[in-house]
């Protein structure tokens, strides 16, 4: 495996995302000096939080999964997620709400869920779903250590007996075709393949291999923790500063010093020089370009995911009987994909995640209060010609009232629009195309075809983030930064890397 040649005593990260976080924590853990640059006051990144009128928002994911990944990042400087989060199980891990009115409580637990699809659909695709657990399962075993927890050089590095496992499992194939074959009920199917829009790509058209989003979506657990979302990269931060990183809060990195031999020193904003051995790149792929002079060689330009338009609404408590999580499907499923990712419109009949963060933390209302947040797939800047500006209101409105009439008459009293972000937003950000969702995981996008975390003629820069490997998500990010950090030092391995089930956290 490539890595960075020479001294690394001290190394610059520039952001402070989740990728960012995660490699301070497992280059502190490794001996480095570490210095994290962050252009905002606080960590976070895509996790980004907004503070209005008493409600705390989330204004990025708001799905967590995986914590077992977590529990690997505080324990790369000796610490334990306990002592610094409190996470909670979600249970169910969501409602799904067919356009047909029935429901579907989506449950972690086999039996629980058994139970759930026997009543739904039948006793003939419970089994169905025991039989996809049992695929789903062995697909996540083969396909974690090896594909998404590992660095590749070339496409030439695929070449293992792993590989032949992956392909005997079918994960290249299609996602839905593999799904279909355990679930024959369309609705039902629905629940364990939505999942592809976070890799950018229509059920229809995804690797089967990504299917492991839905493992961690339906299987591994869901889990929130209190005081929302971004009490996970404080905590990350805060761990980061007891083993010794250095923050530099509300600093843009404006220029990288280098030779012929790689990068000596960051230039920032604030006129400081800030000297380094090596650096890490968290920041959107475009710009860490640009910061490096280099420009790529793909023959083909990338192609950034979808976007999302999300509403953060405010309503009155005691009217909803929601979970968590609740996924609010249309009648439309693959003209909904085709709207928004060959066509550039938004979806005529949209399918919408509502995440209601008040079911497990009510302070982050005012008394009396609950806080909304819905989720529309609409099309990146790339794709779409929608005037945002104009659109969006009368948009945002739209899914409200779509939201109100799946939920049922009087389920959201008293809303308050408090915020709609669109993909201008996210592209104000930085985001490319307007996509919180980076690359989309196409085949060329995908595995050692992603663009790299290392550059080829700069000896000690290395990327991380949703733009580069493994991909896009919470867990694929947390990897990400153990994975620049491997670049660094070389790999230090201290077992499974993820399994889920550990006793860190409250089982509520």
């Amino acid at each position: 495996m490539r890595t960075v040649k020479g001294a690394t005593d001290h190394v610059v990260v520039v952001g402070a995302g989740l990728a960012g976080l995660a490699t301070a924590l497992h280059l502190a853990g490794r001996g480095r000096t570490v210095t994290v640059v962050e252009r905002e006051s606080v960590p976070g990144g895509r996790m980004g939080r907004l503070d209005l009128d008493g409600y705390r928002i989330d204004t990025g994911p708001t799905v967590l999964t995986m914590p077992d990944l977590i529990d690997e990042v505080f324990a790369a400087v000796g610490e334990q997620t306990r002592d610094r989060l409190e996470l909670h199980r979600i249970a169910p891990a969501y409602r799904a709400r067919f356009a047909d009115g029935r429901t579907l409580d989506v449950h972690s637990d086999e039996q629980a869920m058994v139970r759930a699809i026997t009543e739904f659909a039948g006793a003939g695709q419970a089994a169905g779903y025991r039989r996809l657990r049992e695929w789903l399962t062995r697909l996540y075993h083969a396909e974690f250590d090896s594909f998404i927890a590992s660095n590749f050089d070339s496409p030439l590095s695929l070449a293992t007996p792993a590989l032949a496992r992956l392909a005997a499992l079918g994960g290249f194939g299609g996602w839905d075709r593999k799904v279909a074959r355990f679930i024959t009920d369309p609705e039902l199917r629905r629940v364990f393949t939505f999942q592809s829009l976070y890799a950018g790509v229509a059920p229809a058209n995804a690797l089967a291999a990504y299917a492991v989003i839905a493992y961690m979506d339906t299987m591994a657990g869901v889990y929130f923790p209190r005081g929302g979302m971004r009490a996970l990269p404080d905590a990350l931060a805060a761990a980061a500063e007891t083993a010794g990183v250095r923050f530099r809060y509300g600093t843009t990195v404006t220029d990288l010093i280098r030779d012929s031999t790689g990068v000596h020193a960051v230039h920032t904003d604030t006129d400081e020089r800030i000297d380094c051995d090596a650096i890490v790149l968290t920041t959107e792929r475009h710009r860490a370009y640009q910061l490096l002079g280099h420009r790529s060689r793909r023959p083909i330009p990338v192609r950034a995911a979808p976007s999302a338009a999300i509403l953060h609404v405010a309503c009155d408590r005691g009217a909803l009987d929601i979970p968590h999580h609740s996924l609010l499907f249309g009648a439309a499923w693959e003209s909904a994909f085709r709207d928004i990712i060959q066509d550039g419109r938004v979806m005529s009949d949209p399918s919408l995640l509502l995440t209601r963060p008040t079911a497990s933390d009510p302070t982050l209302a005012p008394d009396g209060r609950e806080l909304l947040y819905i989720l529309a797939p609409v099309p990146n800047l790339e794709r779409g010609q929608i005037d945002w500006p104009s659109f969006g209101p009368a948009y945002a409105e739209r899914v409200l009232d779509i939201t109100r009439d799946r939920l049922g008459a009087g389920a959201i009293r008293g809303a308050e629009l408090l915020r709609v972000i669109t993909p201008e937003d996210w592209a104000a950000k930085d985001m490319l195309a307007g996509s919180p969702f980076a690359l989309a995981h196409t085949f060329a996008q995908t595995g050692p075809f992603r663009p790299a975390n290392m550059i080829r003629g700069i000896d000690n820069a290395v990327l991380a983030g949703g733009s580069t490997v493994p991909g896009v998500g919470i867990p694929p990010v947390l990897v990400s930064g153990r994975l620049a950090a491997d670049r660094i030092t070389g790999p230090v391995r201290t077992g499974a890397l993820s399994r889920p089930g550990t006793p860190t956290r409250s089982p509520s």
